[in-house]
């Protein structure tokens, strides 16, 4: 598929929140995930209608290990082929392969099978998605808008996690898994006609050769060199990673068990989540209006401190209206330094390097940071949820500490 170009005397000086070009990947990179978040209910609701809740289980992380493993790999064909050619093909397969299994449901009853193939395929083509998507909005705007980019970006998955559920939930009720699958092919099919209507901006001539300077395995290694050596992408890896690794245990199974402990409830565990999700909103909003903050890698530094405090204080605190607003500050100060990380990932690297540089972000992201789930889970029932988040955020503090301490990520700037 031939991409629509966009040459340098084709850009028009204009906020990335009012340029269609910019607003139609934004449409389709939503509809996607709204589809993503139908789907995974879908698939939770049949898994368990057809098997154990252990097989239900195993279903549902079969596609982390695919993901998990050739995702470095997927960064290397992002940015051979192109951002936007890969995730039209991406949505494709992903669209087709959750249909078939809504008609497979639809006319028959397979067992687990089917569901287990679709968790594999969809991890595997998730392994090629997921870099060309962080690697396509530095091909549809220009630099000094990456930023407000990025905020968008967070507010179009704030928005998706807000519809996907009850939307999921609506498709189950009305006609059971299939239905319910089928909406999410529907969504995820959406995404293929905006996106082929979206320009995107060609490489210079020697970044379309760093970005096909060799075999995949020189170039994977290559891109690998490249954020090793980078005076801002190397340490800002670190601090995303500690980061990681210190947040998702706490505010994921940590907040289910510490929940139960104090006698919160669903709803109450509800309320802290909807806290999280309105502070993340929020910096998503601020950096979507502002476009660009000053002294990035500080505002990164300072706020995963903050919020690093935070997360150990959310243990402690007396009830659910104290957890909900400290929740809320935490959601703040995790949007806001993971828009600045993110925004310093897009502008810092070179264009040709960016479906790597996003494949060993979203690794991190996606692949070791949750391993601190089932360890936070086993270290909480054996020393309590104080002692674990406190840890955890310290584990988390030292991604803040490393943004401050090294000199190129401390003085990173955003475009002007």
């Amino acid at each position: 598929m031939t991409a629509t170009l966009i040459a340098a005397t084709d850009v028009v000086d204009r906020p990335a929140h009012r340029d269609p070009n910019v607003l139609r990947w934004l449409a389709a990179y939503t509809s996607s995930m709204i589809g993503d978040s139908v789907y995974y209910i879908a698939l939770s609701w049949a898994a368990v209608q057809a098997g154990s809740p252990s097989q239900a289980g195993v279903v549902m992380a079969v596609s982390a290990l695919p993901r998990a493993l050739l995702m470095l790999g997927g960064g290397v064909i992002a940015d051979r082929l192109g951002p936007r050619r890969v995730v039209i093909g991406s949505d494709a397969v992903r669209c087709a392969a959750v249909l078939a299994v809504a008609g497979l449901l639809f006319f028959t009853t397979p067992g687990l099978w089917p569901l287990a193939a679709l968790a594999l395929v969809f991890g595997t083509v998730d392994a090629v998605f997921m870099p060309a998507v962080g690697a396509l909005p530095a091909r549809v705007t220009t630099r000094d808008q990456l930023a407000r980019v990025q905020g968008m970006r967070g507010l179009g998955i704030r928005f998706a996690s807000v519809v996907g559920g009850p939307l999921g939930g609506l498709g189950v009720a009305v006609g059971g898994a299939a239905a319910a699958f089928g909406l999410a092919g529907l969504l995820i099919a959406v995404s293929v006609p905006l996106l082929v209507s979206v320009r995107v901006r060609e490489l210079p001539a020697d970044d379309k050769a760093a970005a096909q300077g060799g075999t995949a395995w020189r170039d994977l290694l290559a891109g690998l060199d490249y954020i090793r050596r980078h005076r801002v992408l190397a340490p800002l890896m670190l601090a995303i990673a500690l980061g990681d690794l210190g947040f998702v245990g706490p505010l994921n199974v940590g907040l289910t068990l510490l929940a139960d402990e104090r006698g919160w409830g669903a709803s109450g565990m509800g309320w802290v989540l909807a806290g999280f999700g309105v502070g993340a909103g929020a910096a998503s909003l601020l950096l979507t209006m502002r476009g660009r903050l000053p002294h990035a890698g500080q505002v990164a530094g300072y706020a995963i401190l903050a919020g690093s405090v935070a997360i150990g204080a959310l243990a402690f605190v007396p009830g659910v209206a104290a957890a909900v607003g400290v929740a809320l500050l935490i959601g703040l100060l995790a949007g806001l330094s993971g828009a600045m990380c993110g925004a310093l990932l897009q502008t810092q690297a070179d264009a040709a390097y960016l479906g790597r540089v996003t494949a060993v972000s979203g690794l991190v992201s996606l692949g070791f940071a949750p391993l601190s789930m089932p360890l936070s889970a086993a270290a909480i029932g054996a020393w309590g949820t104080g002692p674990v988040f406190v840890v955890s955020a310290a584990v988390c503090g030292l991604g803040g500490v490393i943004a401050l301490c090294v000199p190129g990520l401390r003085r990173a700037e955003l475009p002007k």
